[in-house]
């Protein structure tokens, strides 16, 4: 690899100088062969976050339409209108099979979020029948009413593994532990709507939409205790301090959900803005007192490292019921 090796040469030319003139002149070869390198990973990290957030607006523009930035590739629109025109033919369906549905009905947010991780971008012909593919969701059983007639009712099947495995029988592909995270943090990036997100002020004009583009990155991600990078994986500790300290918002070394309480002003509920924090108590055995936290959105929501990370509504009963304060960070 050339990189390496003029690193390489660099260090050796510094090691037999001794002249200051030398050392500064090598140092500047050195950063002119560097250079080029350094340039080339740059573009790759900012085409990669690029592509992160067209992704996410992708998402939104497919499941609740709206306005679609002139930033997104020609390509990214092609896409949606191709997808948004398979979603149509999908509801359809999955009401038709909701009328006849017992025991629950079909969640038409999942249906279309595993479709659209399966064939955003692919030729979507492969699919098979639109129909075909929902049934993979349901078991049809044949019943008869009171007077002896014969009907059909759909029981929606809640096991997602028993749902993948039939589609994997339905279309003759696996189902890859991949294809199953992206429609996870796609299923949870389209039921947080189209404005669930409203910037807040409590982090100053910019800093909320860096804070909340940095952690909608691993939305779907599987929670891994201990974990505190995207190579690792995160716990709910590990994910907030990579979060705040890669968004720029706030440098959080790895701490704990306690260390983090320990580094906010206490506010009240009412107070709380998108991008505060809000902490658990009780959520496991401990030592501490606070045991959870997640990122504060607004309307009720946060972002966390559940399993898999996601949103979570703080007024359900679990999480009212270990709720134990709201905090802001000194930024």
């Amino acid at each position: 690899m050339a990189a390496p090796a003029a690193i390489i040469i660099v260090k050796a030319s510094l090691a037999a100088a001794t002249d200051k003139q030398v050392r500064t002149a090598i140092l500047s070869v050195g950063a002119a062969v560097l250079m080029p390198f350094i340039f080339i990973i740059a573009v790759i990290l900012c085409a990669l976050s690029g592509a992160a957030n067209h992704n996410t607006a992708a998402v939104r523009q497919t499941f609740h339409g709206g306005y679609v930035s002139a930033q997104m590739p020609t390509e990214y629109r092609s896409y949606i209108g191709q997808m948004q025109s398979s979603f149509r033919e999908l509801d359809g369906i999955i009401s038709e099979i909701n009328s006849m549905a017992e025991g629950g009905t079909v969640d038409a947010y999942r249906v279309k979020a595993i479709f659209y991780s399966l064939f955003f971008g692919a030729d979507q012909a492969g699919a098979g029948s639109y129909h075909t593919f929902a049934d993979c969701f349901v078991d049809y059983e044949e019943r008869e009413d009171d007077e002896g007639n014969p009907y059909t009712v759909a029981i929606p099947i809640s096991n997602l593994e028993t749902v993948y495995a039939n589609l994997s029988a339905t279309l003759g592909r696996e189902i890859t532990l991949e294809d199953k995270t992206n429609a996870q943090r796609i299923y949870t990036l389209a039921q947080s709507g189209e404005n669930g997100l409203v910037p807040g002020e409590a982090l100053g004009d910019g800093s909320y939409a860096a804070l909340m583009s940095e952690a909608e990155k691993y939305i779907g991600m599987p929670y891994v205790w201990g974990g505190s990078t995207p190579a690792t994986g995160f716990d709910c500790s590990g994910y907030v301090c990579w979060v705040y300290s890669q968004a720029g918002v706030a440098y959080l070394p790895r701490t704990t959900a306690q260390g983090i309480f320990n580094r906010c002003a206490v506010i009240s509920r009412e107070e709380a803005q998108p991008g505060d924090l809000i902490f658990f108590t009780g959520t496991y055995a401990s030592g501490s007192t606070v045991t959870h936290l997640g990122i504060y959105v607004g309307n009720g929501q946060m972002l966390h490292a559940g399993n898999p990370i996601g949103y979570a509504d703080i007024d359900s009963p679990y999480w009212s019921r270990h709720y134990y304060a709201c905090g802001r960070l000194s930024v």
